[in-house]
């Protein structure tokens, strides 16, 4: 192994270790020389660490060798609990036991039928006989799982060994990583914690025998298997929630009717220019600014992409849906990239809308037309307010950092320069940000693609009910043709984007 810098000499190297393992110093001071000097697997045993398991990683510090060596010891320890005291056939023993009293049940009334001179007396005899081979052939089963306890506990018990034969030599290569970090870090835990082992003991008590309880045990109690709690908070805070939405639906009618009328003002603009314009005057139009903007490559891949939407009689959903993404991704990019801005300089700004951030971006994307629905109704211009809370995160996540990561140097020497807070911001923050800005564009584009087929669920219309309909008829060419349709609307108008900020940025322009 290659010199770690230790290289004070061995008296030096034994007292650094004793100070930061706080007890067998000479132990792990000549295990630590050995790991660094080996140019192979250093053999280095721990026998507490064997003996201990994982409660020995709590003591020195680490906690991840706990985690790590509990899991391992617990499927384990498993198996061992269930060759020796599992009931492993009492599922199908009970099984068998009701098949045997429905077959008895029946074969007492097919007698019962047949001196009675009933037609179904022999029917009922037969499916007593069924029942009761079900029954034997259950027992069988039961029996053969039965004999496995002792399989079960000798593979229990040589995985245990083999785990712990592991944590005795993982011990001492883990614990010298430790102490190499404590080396350039005096903050990291050192020594030997009594707090920290007692810590590690009891979590294994709340761990160990509960699941050793759960998965060895043939009917272990309901309290262990259920959370003791039924739906009876459920439903009132259920209803205070929905009591909410009316609320503010009732009386935030006026606003939001004219968020609605203002994005359909938006959508009926966009409409009118792409799909009630002749198609040959939106095409032209779209890939000379294709051209014009990002370069010849990007206008033929974008002259593919509209032949493709035209030749398939995909051209007037594709303009709907390219009004519905582009009236999103508007939206996203005029609130997110200056909300960005703001909170890449204002970190508390940042750290108080994070948590809003982290909603916007994890909450299922179906649980957003819940209150979409409920303050503005079905259509088009709700499905772009559900696109655009799914869509703004990743621009001004990516926005926020980008600016934080303008180097300090470059702002001060700006500002040394006689820049204004006006001309920092637009002649060196943001050019300086315009990559990762870039990047949020893209993500933010290709989010609200992925909400177009969702949107369609509330009446957005446009290529996403098209996969829709494909969805619930099975229509998989239908679905494929329709979502490559999706694929290359949001391509073109990402491609344009990009190819645009390269351009000038190549040019000197940005």
């Amino acid at each position: 192994m290659a010199e770690t810098g230790l290289d004070a000499g061995p008296k030096k190297l034994a007292a650094s270790v004793g100070e930061f393992v706080g007890a067998n110093e000479a132990y792990y001071a000549r295990e630590f020389d050995k790991i660094q000097s080996a140019t192979k697997f250093p053999w280095s045993w721990n026998t507490m660490a064997a003996v201990a398991g994982p409660l020995w990683g709590p003591a020195r510090g680490l906690w991840g060798f706990f985690w790590t060596f509990i899991v391992l010891e617990l499927l384990a320890l498993v198996q061992i609990g269930r060759g020796l005291w599992g009931d492993l056939g009492a599922d199908k023993v009970a099984r068998a036991d009701k098949l045997l009293e429905r077959s008895n049940a029946l074969f007492e009334k097919g007698k019962i039928a047949l001196q009675n001179g009933e037609s179904d007396a022999q029917g009922l005899i037969t499916t007593a006989g069924n029942l009761k081979r079900a029954a034997e052939r259950l027992m069988d089963q039961a029996d053969l799982a039965a004999a496995q306890a002792t399989t079960l506990l000798a593979v229990g018990l040589v995985v245990f060994v083999a785990v712990r034969v592991v944590e005795g030599f993982y011990a001492n290569l883990a614990y010298e990583k430790r102490y190499l970090e404590w080396r350039g870090n005096p903050l990291v835990a050192s020594g030997l914690d009594w707090k920290n082992a007692v810590f590690g003991v009891v979590l294994w008590l709340g761990i160990v025998p509960l699941t050793l309880y759960r998965f060895t045990v043939s009917n272990p109690h309901e309290l262990i298997t259920r959370f003791p709690m039924d739906k009876q908070l459920f439903t009132p805070v259920a209803n205070t929630m929905e009591g909410w939405f009316d609320w503010l639906a009732t009386h935030g009618a006026g606003v939001f009717d004219g968020i609605t009328r203002s994005i359909r003002a938006v959508l009926d603009g966009l409409e009118v220019a792409l799909v009630a314009t002749p198609w040959p005057v939106v095409m032209l139009v779209i890939v000379v600014t294709a051209w014009r903007l990002a370069g010849p490559r990007v206008a033929v891949f974008t002259a593919a992409s509209l032949a493709y939407l035209a030749f398939l009689g995909l051209w007037e959903v594709s303009m709907v849906t390219v009004a519905l993404l582009g009236a999103a991704a508007f939206l996203c990019l005029l609130f997110g990239i200056p909300l960005g801005i703001w909170f890449g300089k204002n970190e508390r700004a940042y750290q108080v809308a994070l948590p809003v951030l982290d909603f916007m971006q994890t909450m299922p994307a179906f649980v957003y037309l819940i209150p979409i629905i409920a303050f503005f109704g079905t259509g088009k211009p709700p499905g772009v307010l559900a696109t655009v809370v799914f869509g703004m995160p990743p621009v001004i996540r990516l926005t926020a950092l980008g600016m934080r990561q303008v180097p300090a140097g470059t702002r001060e020497a700006a500002v040394a320069f006689g820049c204004t807070r006006g001309m920092l911001l637009r002649d060196v923050e943001i050019p300086l940000a315009m990559p990762s800005i870039m990047a949020g564009v893209n993500q933010t584009i290709l989010m609200c693609l992925s909400m177009v087929v969702i949107a369609s669920l509330i009446g957005a219309g446009g290529l996403g009910k098209n996969v829709l309909e494909a969805l619930q008829y099975a229509a998989k060419g239908q679905g494929m043709l329709a979502g490559l349709a999706i694929l290359f609307c949001a391509m073109v108008i990402d491609r344009i984007i990009q190819g645009h900020y390269k351009r000038t940025a190549g040019s000197g322009l940005v």
